[in-house]
């Protein structure tokens, strides 16, 4: 009797658009996937439109996104993706060159669940890949820090309930530590609980505070007073 692995079709593979308008580069990175166990390529876009259309036709379950595309760029094809009931459930995650607050502030929202640096090691996005695949968010303690420190300064587009009175101690402890960009696992190990615990937690957070997505939760906990910061201001 043989067992099943992910690789041989217990899970099926996680779907994956690539969008990047150089040829090189978009090759390499089908090759990439194509060749990790568990993960597969479903199409190739050369321009923002084209990734566009293929998400919404393939519905993949990750849009790889390179943010410097002709015809259209990668955060308006990301924000058209997300807005979409075709492509609804799709998720992007954002891959540049670039370390740019205005890149990585559009990107997520206009819907991003991610963004990494094309510096990034081949181990580091296929794991950026299988973690927005699962429904995480992608946000780095660096990224965290400095999307907080931006909403703080201006305005922003869409407000979200702030008031914790309705949540518990335990989604407190775990509200807190999403505002300090800890991922699943890392809450998980901290609070002695296990994944799934933390990912119902989550779900109840998003709930409760009528926010579209973690990095509401983020805006959410400094807010709240739950998180302040470096110069103490909330």
């Amino acid at each position: 009797m043989t067992t099943d692995t992910p690789e041989h079709g217990s899970s099926p593979p996680v779907r994956v658009v690539v969008a990047e308008d150089q040829i090189l580069i978009r090759d390499s990175l089908k090759v990439l996937i194509d060749t990790t166990p568990g993960l597969a390529t479903v199409g190739e876009a050369g321009t923002g439109a084209e990734a566009v259309l293929l998400a919404r036709r393939k519905r993949p379950d990750v849009v790889l996104m390179d943010v410097r595309m002709p015809d259209m760029d990668g955060i308006e094809a990301t924000r058209r993706i997300c807005a979409a009931p075709e492509s609804a459930g799709v998720r992007v995650l954002i891959l540049t060159t670039f370390d740019l607050d205005e890149y990585v502030y559009a990107s997520l929202r206009a819907g991003a669940s991610g963004f990494l640096l094309k510096s990034a090691t081949a181990t580091e996005l296929l794991a950026a890949i299988h973690v927005v695949a699962s429904g995480e968010a992608l946000l780095a303690p660096t990224v965290t820090r400095r999307l907080i420190t931006e909403f703080l300064q201006g305005p922003h587009p869409a407000p979200v309930v702030r008031a914790l009175d309705d949540i518990t101690q335990r989604e407190r402890e775990v509200l807190t530590l999403i505002g300090k960009g800890m991922s699943n696992a890392e809450i998980a190990a901290h609070l002695h609980l296990t994944v799934g615990t933390v990912k119902t937690h989550i779900g109840r957070l998003l709930a409760k505070l009528h926010a579209r997505d973690r990095a509401q939760l983020v805006i959410a906990a400094y807010e709240g007073g739950l998180i302040t910061l470096p110069d103490g201001r909330r």
